[in-house]
């Protein structure tokens, strides 16, 4: 498992970078958020900032892993539904991977 996750968070950190999400500017806070950054932070700051750095901590702690992930359809929403992103299709199929790992 951790060598899937390890090769998808990888995966997904590239696309990132190669679409423009990387450079999200960091919140001033990523602790006692709700889910996805809520309305402290854009989803692409809580990927960068949050997810992505948990991911890697899980990795490094070897776990828990959660029982569920519904990162790609969160992204799908804020990416499809309420806004209209370009060039995201390659990441979004990389967080339904991601996702799959955990379902």
């Amino acid at each position: 498992m951790k060598e899937k996750v390890r090769r998808r968070i990888e995966a997904i950190e590239e696309e990132m970078r190669r679409v423009g999400l990387w450079d999200a500017p960091q919140p001033e806070r990523t602790e006692g958020i709700g889910a996805f950054g809520g309305d402290a932070m854009s989803f692409e700051q809580w990927l960068r900032w949050v997810f992505v750095p948990r991911v890697h901590a899980l990795l490094e702690s070897g776990g828990p892993w959660p029982q569920s992930s519904e990162v790609s359809a969160q992204a799908f929403r804020e990416w499809r539904m309420w806004g209209d992103y370009p060039g995201v299709d390659r990441l979004l199929e990389l967080l339904r991977e991601f996702d799959a790992l955990f379902g």
